[in-house]
């Protein structure tokens, strides 16, 4: 996935996050229309574009701007089959060229456009930037939807003297 990732972002990319989704008739969710904004860092310094500001887990996050986000790549390996009865990623093609928006332009975009379903086989491994306007349903069946969804940054750097931590 190392190999993937530096396809992408060039030869320095590393992985900076990683979170385990693990979708099941015990554990269910729905997770609404939004992009992924916020940017594990090792100090909080004020700089005008990033914030607001949080500490969770003793790691502190900022919300980034676009120029930063746009350094990073999430690749999702699907230990089990994405279907679209399972609560599969839905996305909204072509909304990570838009740049950060606000949640009132999402929800405005995600009554516009037309979402698309993400299936994919167990093993199969997709590509999503974090500024692509995604969500998925609750599963609608018993069936586990197990996905490892590892954040890749083209250096540790991402803009303005921020360092990545590791989350």
């Amino acid at each position: 996935m190392l190999a993937i990732a530096q396809s992408i972002l060039g030869g320095g990319a590393f992985p900076f996050r990683a979170t385990l989704f693990d979708k099941s008739s015990e554990a269910n969710w729905l997770v609404v229309w939004h992009q992924d904004t916020a940017l594990p860092l090792r100090t909080r310094t004020e700089i005008p574009g990033w914030g607001p500001w949080s500490v969770k887990e003793g790691i502190t996050y900022a919300h980034a701007p676009t120029r930063a986000l746009n350094q990073i790549v999430a690749l999702r390996l699907h230990l089990d089959d994405s279907t679209e009865h399972n609560g599969p990623l839905r996305v909204l093609p072509g909304t990570h060229k838009l740049g950060v928006l606000s949640n009132e332009e999402v929800e405005k975009l995600s009554r516009e456009l037309e979402g698309n379903d993400c299936l994919a086989s167990q093993g199969s491994v997709l590509a999503m930037r974090p500024l692509l306007i995604h969500s998925s349903s609750k599963s609608q069946n018993d069936f586990p939807r197990r996905v490892l969804h590892i954040e890749y940054a083209a250096s540790g750097f991402v803009g303005d003297g921020l360092e990545l931590a590791i989350a």
